[in-house]
């Protein structure tokens, strides 16, 4: 008697197997004619084969790229940028300094970063003073704020700010304020919604499904930007959250911000106007939100941004023409170290040629899996000659890096993959020597609070640990 009952079940298991193994080997196929970065690829075939089942999901939410469309037209584009434009060509411009000239021209040209002269640059270290002076200079706004993070957090930080601009709002300031879906998923609506009955208009960046499963999802603005009255303006790595004021439970919480006045915020104005568009398809280009400023320092600086939606990866790409054309030393703070293939070479070959070339990194971090995926990256430039320090008394959450006393940058861009090709990102670059100097003091206090890596003890370390780091490494390209 023939059992049908089997018979059904063998068809079915092997019509399974059969469309599973199609959909695994499609995915492959897939990848390999995108032409990605060979490293990227080889990672995504691994997790496939030898996790095919979560691979499959894994690439659904991490690895597709679905977004890959022009944030906006080249007409609104060139609308946008035509009073920033007419500043900058109005501007008297004193010879550039001719060490960066390249430098300034290579994010001018694929980035329309105009560099700005007149500027006023004060940083600040700990979340509680760069709160106190964000709250100060909202008090002061007349006419419009403009607030974007990718973190927005309801809690005494977060409502503190909420409140300061809902006040404004009542007082008929324009309030707008952009937040990343991600990064705020845990964050109530009815926070937001306190801000759009006060009139405030507010919007999430990329709403996403199932948020639970994707807090790494690619996509995601990580930018941290103000700007109030079109004259002022903040960015740097602090997000709005009690975490960057109290810290953490092993240390303080070591960030770097920076407050910008002079004509460079009509370089973080552009980047707002942007994002606001994609997510909002209003283009806001009246000239009230481009004012004319009149010069506060000495400070030439040029508004950078990238996201993973253009052709080029300009924050990548400047920082490899930096790091290759520093002639004294370029130092490094970053939370993650999970460098492309174009930056670990421009280190490795600095540090080969003479220059003193410094990582700091935390010695605790707040995700472990992608501690020791840039754990495993260290050897590569201990080889080098790179000299390499562990932040010690808390967690470093600091994107800073300065070279040469005349070039600074600050921002929201890690050294890792998913900043450099994921992210929407936003850095200021500083070409002025008291900047310069300054971001080098504080990179040298935290020096003094750091444990300096040596190679001949870095290679002593457990083969448990060795194993760890560099099965993670093979996905740092994913991470």
């Amino acid at each position: 008697m023939i059992d049908w009952h089997y018979i059904v079940n063998l068809v079915a298991q092997i019509a399974f197997e059969l469309i599973y193994f199609g959909a695994v080997m499609g995915t492959i196929i897939v990848i390999i004619l995108d032409n990605r970065n060979p490293v990227k690829t080889i990672s995504w075939i691994l997790v496939l084969l030898f996790l095919p089942f979560l691979g499959l999901v894994f690439y659904f939410f991490f690895g597709r790229s679905q977004r890959r469309e022009r944030l906006i037209g080249r007409k609104g584009y060139n609308r946008l940028l035509k009073k920033p434009m007419a500043e900058y060509l109005a501007q008297e411009v004193s010879s550039l300094p001719q060490e960066y000239g390249r430098l300034i021209h290579l994010f001018q040209h694929i980035n329309q970063a105009f560099p700005f002269e007149g500027n006023r640059i004060t940083a600040y270290t700990e979340g509680d003073t760069k709160l106190c002076a964000l709250l100060r200079e909202l008090r002061k706004a007349r006419q419009h704020i403009h607030v974007e993070y990718y973190i927005f957090e309801d809690d005494a930080v977060g409502r503190m700010v909420r409140d300061a601009l809902i006040e404004k709002a009542r007082e008929g300031v324009e309030v707008r304020v952009l937040y990343d879906d991600v990064g705020c998923w845990k964050v109530p609506h009815r926070f937001f919604e306190e801000m759009l009955n006060a009139g405030i208009e507010v919007r999430s960046f990329l709403k996403v499904r199932f948020p639970l499963f994707t807090s790494r999802v690619n996509y995601r603005n990580h930018r941290k930007i103000v700007v109030i009255d079109g004259q002022v303006g903040f960015v740097g790595g602090m997000n709005l959250a009690e975490r960057y004021v109290r810290g953490v439970p092993w240390g303080n919480w070591r960030d770097t911000h920076i407050l910008i006045e002079g004509k460079a915020v009509h370089g973080l104005q552009t980047a707002f106007l942007l994002d606001w568009y994609f997510v909002d398809r209003t283009l806001l280009t009246s000239s009230r939100y481009f004012p004319k400023i009149e010069n506060y320092g000495d400070s030439l600086v040029q508004i950078v941004t990238s996201e993973p939606v253009g052709r080029w990866r300009e924050i990548m790409q400047g920082l490899t023409m930096a790091i290759s054309g520093a002639k004294k030393y370029f130092y490094i703070q970053t939370p993650y170290f999970l460098p492309t293939e174009q930056i670990l070479a421009a280190m490795q070959t600095a540090a080969l040629a003479g220059v003193d070339v410094r990582l700091m990194l935390p010695k605790r971090a707040d995700n472990r899996l992608t501690h020791l995926g840039s754990c495993s990256y260290l050897e590569d430039v201990l080889q080098a000659g790179v000299k390499v320090y562990f932040y010690k008394k808390g967690f470093l959450h600091s994107k800073l890096m300065v070279s040469d006393d005349m070039l600074s940058t600050v921002g929201s861009t890690n050294v890792d993959f998913r900043s450099f090709e994921h992210n929407f990102e936003v850095n200021a670059f500083i070409y002025d020597m008291n900047t310069a100097l300054e971001m080098k003091a504080i990179f040298l206090q935290d020096q003094r609070d750091s444990v300096q890596i040596f190679q001949k003890n870095w290679v002593k370390r457990s083969w448990r640990r060795k194993a760890a780091e560099s099965v993670v490494r093979l996905l740092s390209p994913l991470l």
